[in-house]
């Protein structure tokens, strides 16, 4: 019966080296009920568009890439929102632990609830899932619902519930020039990660409207889509990203997490 169920990718990345630890095979599910306004995959949004393979099948195209992971690497299921696709993401995450294989998934957790069916299928899939990329858009709730178009409550919940059981993961969150950048969102935000029993590191990169760190040239980058509000390019200096945002420091972050 497992065979049966199918799931719709929008993509897949052979060498990804910022969706978990090592070199990392990405797959990019379709389907997102946020908005956020930093999307930098606003075309995995749809539902039901892309290819579909069962889970053996992509695992079998995952697989071909095995022996670039080394000890560290493995596969990544991002998005969209995966969690959308739970019943596909379960049993392509089991297989892939039965082969041996590190898992992690990559979430916004909008999708969580505790209710059923739900919540014992997303307790199915921790079981299979060995680290979890939990991307905190906006620690304020109205803020969080302009940004994105939803609530942060059921996040926040999901946040807390991994740390619960244990569960390794690394909570990510895009600094937005004058949006969540700003310190009151920072300290708040280190408040609510310093309350988890369980949490291993914070990253700041990639996506349109945010500061990441470029290469090992230790440069952070702003990106800017088209604004009245904002600059179209800019960088800082690493000295004066740090100074510039020192709540950030209250998470205890290493520049190498930022990489």
């Amino acid at each position: 019966m497992s065979e049966e169920i199918k799931g719709y990718v929008h993509s897949l990345e052979s060498f990804g080296s910022v969706d978990g630890p090592g070199v990392r095979y990405v797959i990019f599910l379709s389907g997102c009920a946020m908005r956020c306004q930093f999307c930098h995959n606003p075309d995995t949004w749809k539902m039901g568009e892309g290819q579909q393979y069962t889970p053996s099948q992509l695992l079998k195209q995952a697989l071909r890439y095995k022996n670039y992971w080394g000890n560290k690497g493995g596969i990544t299921v991002s998005g969209g929102e995966p969690l959308l696709q739970i019943d596909f993401l379960i049993e392509f995450f089991r297989q892939a632990k039965a082969a041996g294989v590190h898992t992690t998934l990559d979430t916004s957790a909008n999708p969580y609830t505790e209710k059923e069916p739900f919540y014992s299928k997303w307790l199915e899939l921790m079981k299979y899932t060995d680290l979890v990329l939990l991307d905190i858009k906006q620690i304020d709730e109205e803020e969080h619902i302009k940004l994105t178009g939803q609530s942060n409550k059921n996040i926040l919940a999901m946040a807390r519930k991994l740390s619960d059981m244990g569960k390794p993961m690394w909570i990510r969150h895009v600094l937005v020039p004058g949006g969540s950048d700003k310190d009151e969102y920072l300290h708040r935000l280190a408040d609510f990660i310093h309350t988890l029993k369980q949490w291993r590191e914070s990253k700041c990169f990639r996506t349109i409207h945010s500061v990441y760190l470029s290469g090992n040239s230790w440069e952070f980058l702003i990106r800017w889509k088209a604004s009245d509000r904002h600059p179209k390019n800019g960088s800082i200096t690493p000295e004066k990203f740090w100074e510039r945002y020192k709540p950030v420091r209250r998470l205890e972050i290493k520049r190498s997490q930022c990489q």
